[in-house]
């Protein structure tokens, strides 16, 4: 029997997007979920920032790693505001929310998407 030979396959993420964004219905789902999206990027950035794992965020939290590893990942569900405000303060920052004017976010959407696609 031969042997098995690792051969990673490459992935160009930003190229993926790229095209994608050009079927209707990836796009649309793809901006319906920006702004989830662009919440877990900067609870990730957070952490990283804080250089804390996610066991010692939810130790600060009063919580489990796996609650914590829910909140980090897009799609699982909602949190509400008080487990978003305890996530910004054990990772040393305080929760800012604001209401934009949907015009703004459709410009901004189609800014956002534009400038993906662009790379």
């Amino acid at each position: 029997m031969g042997e098995l030979k690792y051969e990673p396959v490459t992935h160009d993420h930003e190229e993926f997007i790229k095209k994608a964004l050009k079927r209707k219905d990836f796009k649309e789902a793809y901006e319906n979920l920006e702004e989830e999206y662009a919440l877990i990027r900067e609870m990730l950035a957070a952490r990283s920032r804080s250089g804390l794992t996610q066991e010692a965020v939810a130790e600060r939290m009063g919580t489990t790693k796996s609650a914590v590893s829910r909140l980090e990942a897009a799609g699982k569900h909602a949190p509400s505001l008080t487990t978003l405000k305890k996530y910004a303060q054990a990772v040393g920052c305080h929760l800012e929310i604001k209401l934009v004017p949907a015009s703004s976010r459709t410009n901004r959407s189609t800014r956002t998407a534009k400038k993906r696609a662009a790379g």
